[in-house]
């Protein structure tokens, strides 16, 4: 009996494989740190040609959001689908103490589905370099064999592949003099330029500070960089005869890391380009619906013809029969030492962010980011009363309980409408949107970080500092923003 059938078997897993050898690869692009500075999305002062002939062969979105402004939490999303609120993982680099994170059950990984579909999976940086995984950085427990390798040259002949490649971005310019000059030099190297000073463009919130200026221009010569990074693993997927069935996704984990930008809600920590090119799409497109960087997870398992599991949030973006999104949500909470819990909702028109912890500051303490040169920089010029109104804003020492922006005529939500009588009604709507989502998605966050979770990840944090040998002001900084946010907690502030 179990002779007789052996053939038909045999015919049916050969019929799987054919199937799958016909099935699209799938690659991820996606650089840190960086908002849509690409000149296909009108930057003017440099050019982006391999990211814009992306664009040009495929859809690009003029209107995609994450739902985190910070690396780990945006990558817990986008790997399961889901919001980073809904599986616990909204903390920023959370669960790597003694207290866990695990996914709700039946929750899987985006490469585990693709590996279970026959795909081969691998993540990596760029260049790949053999056997290193690439960046990670997820906030709850996780299995690395979902991924084969570090490079799909290990498939095996035939095999369809879902590759991540993922890139420093933003964060090649790194904090200071001495790393604006090495992304300057090198951009000066490989492309005959840097982008020079006096083309540097600040939105108004921002002084010309000579170190804001020069930190702006060395991250605009990483957004040079990473478009050559881009060419080249276009280059490479031509010469490997395999580019016409790849489906690529180009994207960023979220906006520029500045002061208003990465771990805020306002549209320079969110908003992030997403071109997507490859069998299927329509070359030369233009989206300007809304849409959540999550949506990656589920456009990709379509476009291999995998089945969407039910509980994911993410949506197929590029199905026929999609209806677009009236509205994104966006979360941040604690990011590294620094406690904090603000929602967002964003229609076409407006923004509505809710500040659950009003009475602290906008710029709390943050040693990642009051180590950069442009913190610091913006610091003094404020402590010398060189700072006009609006870049005023940054450093008040309460938030509103809400803020509410007419994204049309204030584009760098800089007028807060929310007790404007005349927009009461649209404030109303926004407030019941968020607290429908919030509900929907059963929000975790509606509840404070555990002190177990926070004091676990804090000794983590410190400890592995201590082992790097970091600079020791530098960790005293981080011990004393930790016992203030403890304080702060105490007090209920």
């Amino acid at each position: 009996m179990i002779k007789s059938l052996l053939p038909i078997v045999l015919v049916i897993l050969a019929a799987l494989g054919s199937r799958a050898a016909d099935r699209p690869n799938i690659v991820w692009i996606i650089p840190d740190d960086m908002s849509a500075h690409f000149s296909c999305y009108g930057e003017t002062a440099i050019t982006t040609p391999n990211v814009d002939k992306l664009a040009a062969a495929g859809v690009k979105f003029t209107n995609a959001y994450v739902t985190a402004p910070v690396c780990s939490t945006c990558r817990s999303a986008f790997i399961t689908g889901m919001y980073q609120t809904s599986i616990g993982a909204h903390h920023h680099r959370s669960g790597r103490g003694t207290a866990k994170i695990h996914l709700p059950k039946g929750v899987q990984l985006v490469p585990q589905l693709f590996k279970d579909a026959g795909y081969h999976t691998s993540i990596s940086g760029w260049p790949v370099r053999k056997g290193k995984l690439g960046k990670t950085d997820y906030n709850f427990e996780w299995d690395r064999s979902v991924y084969d390798g570090a490079d799909w040259s290990d498939r095996k002949d035939g095999q369809p592949f879902f590759a991540q490649i993922h890139t420093p971005g933003g964060k090649l310019r790194g904090k200071d003099l001495a790393g604006w000059e090495k992304i300057a030099s090198a951009a000066e190297k490989e492309l005959g330029t840097r982008t020079p000073l006096e083309a540097v463009k600040l939105p108004p919130y921002y002084p010309r500070h000579p170190d804001v200026v020069r930190d702006w221009a060395a991250y605009l010569d990483s957004v040079r960089m990473t478009d050559v990074m881009v060419g080249a693993v276009l280059a490479r997927l031509e010469a490997e005869g395999v580019r016409d069935n790849t489906l690529v996704v180009f994207m960023t984990d979220h906006g520029i890391s500045h002061a208003r930008g990465k771990q805020f809600l306002y549209d320079e920590g969110l908003h992030v380009p997403l071109v997507i090119a490859g069998p299927g799409i329509t070359a030369g497109k233009v989206r300007e619906d809304l849409v959540e960087h999550i949506d990656i997870a589920a456009l990709s398992l379509a476009a291999a013809g995998i089945p969407v599991p039910d509980y994911m949030q993410a949506r197929d973006i590029l199905a026929a029969d999609y209806t677009p999104r009236e509205a994104v949500f966006a979360a941040r909470d604690r990011c590294d030492e620094t406690v904090d819990h603000m929602r967002s909702v964003r229609t076409r028109d407006f923004k509505y962010i809710r500040n659950f912890l009003p009475e602290r500051p906008y710029l709390q303490p943050c040693a990642y980011k009051d180590a950069k040169a442009i913190l610091i920089a913006l610091r003094e010029w404020h402590a010398a009363g060189k700072l006009d109104a609006t870049q005023e804003l940054l450093f008040r020492e309460t938030r509103p309980p809400e803020e509410l922006y007419d994204l049309e005529a204030d584009p760098h939500e800089i007028n807060n409408l929310a007790g404007d009588p005349e927009f009461a009604a649209r404030l109303k709507e926004l407030r019941g949107r968020l607290d429908a989502w919030m509900e929907k998605t059963g929000d975790q966050g509606r509840e404070p970080e555990s002190p177990a979770m926070f004091d676990s990840d804090m000794a983590v944090y410190t400890s592995t500092l201590k082992k790097r040998k970091a600079d020791p002001a530098h960790l005293k900084v981080i011990e004393d923003n930790i016992a203030l946010m403890r304080k702060w907690a105490a007090e209920g502030k």
